[in-house]
């Protein structure tokens, strides 16, 4: 190990002493907090494998279908509508075929279609729209919230943060599923981005103590300490000092929490309290169909591979970020950057002082 220790250490270059600088810290100097962050994201590579795929799936909803909310109606490349209900084709056998040969291609249906003759593909698409449409709502509304209720109480404490926590307290000892269902009910029929903001009003009490820990302990920093004396007031401390060191924590707490909003909604349209017919989501579509699971499986198949595929890209995002915003992060050199230091170890050992 202290071999390795040493190895990692770049030798000196002018015959003096040893410098104690690690070939990570060599990789970072001269750059500023926001291109270390850059950096180090990039550098995990299932998060940015994850940005990319989660990219396409955005893109490909919103583009299929096109785009129909608030009286605003963009159609899109696809042919079918998801309401409409064209003939049934082979029985609603999926035309998607893209093994190599004379029956290579995706067809009128790739997705197949529904008992009724519901385009699949269609469906889906819309599904992926509305739930994506709640993920980043309950998203911003919970993190929003958070940050500022977690902020005043960790900041101000006393009798303020007393009241706060415990109305934290109280909301979370309330099943989250159990809100979700009584929000759903009423609010439900009035599209998703109601749905999402409601959600969003009860999703932000897991950050908000995230954030409150944050804030008790950067508060009685030395940096907020000069800050004070210099008359700096409690807005400024608060967004010029203390929330940009906290953002760390925030960002990836949000990106946790639009994962497990996507799955909330998901399981509260599968129990029938989410998004209500006309309209759709990738839940919404299991539920439906739930009866047909052993004679059309494909009505399961790609609805779950979309939630699997959202849920778990915004997890890898948040991961990568954690990474990227902890300092205390320590990445191992790859084995070509290991192999350099120790031949510049071993040259600086044979050269004469």
């Amino acid at each position: 190990m202290s071999e390795l220790n040493s190895a990692l250490q770049v030798p000196p270059s002018d015959g003096g002493s040893a410098d104690e600088t690690t070939i990570e810290q060599r990789q970072t100097v001269g750059l500023s907090q926001g291109q270390i962050v850059r950096k180090r994201f990039f550098h995990h590579k299932g998060a940015v494998i994850s940005i990319i795929v989660l990219a396409f799936v955005i893109v490909l909803a919103y583009s299929s279908v096109g785009l129909h909310m608030f009286g605003i109606s963009i159609p899109g490349w696809w042919q079918w509508h998801w309401n409409a209900t064209p003939p049934l084709i082979n029985r609603g056998v999926p035309t998607l075929n893209l093994i190599p040969g004379p029956g290579f291609g995706i067809g009128p249906h790739p997705f197949g279609q529904d008992q009724i003759g519901k385009d699949i593909f269609a469906l889906v698409m819309r599904g992926a729209q509305q739930s994506i449409m709640i993920m980043v709502l309950v998203g911003a509304v919970g993190t929003g919230l958070g940050v500022l209720i977690g902020s005043l109480a960790g900041f101000y404490r006393g009798i303020g943060d007393a009241l706060l926590m415990r109305f934290t307290d109280v909301i979370i000892t309330i099943p989250f599923l159990v809100i979700g269902a009584v929000v759903g009910r009423a609010v439900g029929g009035f599209g998703a981005p109601v749905l999402g903001l409601f959600l969003g009003l009860f999703a932000w009490t897991g950050l908000a103590r995230l954030v409150r820990g944050e804030f008790l302990s950067l508060r009685e920093r030395e940096f907020v300490d000069a800050a004070r004396v210099s008359g700096a007031s409690d807005k400024r401390i608060i967004f010029k000092h203390i929330l940009p060191n906290s953002v760390g924590v925030i960002i990836v707490s949000a990106t946790l929490l639009m994962a497990g909003a996507i799955l909330a909604e998901t399981a509260l349209s599968f129990l029938g309290f989410g998004v209500q017919s006309p309209d759709t989501s990738l839940g919404v579509i299991v539920s439906e169909n739930q009866a047909a699971f052993a004679t059309r499986p494909w009505l399961f198949w790609w609805p779950g591979v979309f939630i699997i595929v959202i849920a778990l890209t915004v997890n890898f995002i948040g991961d990568g970020l954690r990474d990227a915003f902890d300092p205390r992060q320590k990445k191992m050199p790859s084995p070509k950057a290991l192999a350099k230091a120790l031949a510049r170890r071993a040259h600086a050992t044979r050269t004469p002082k």
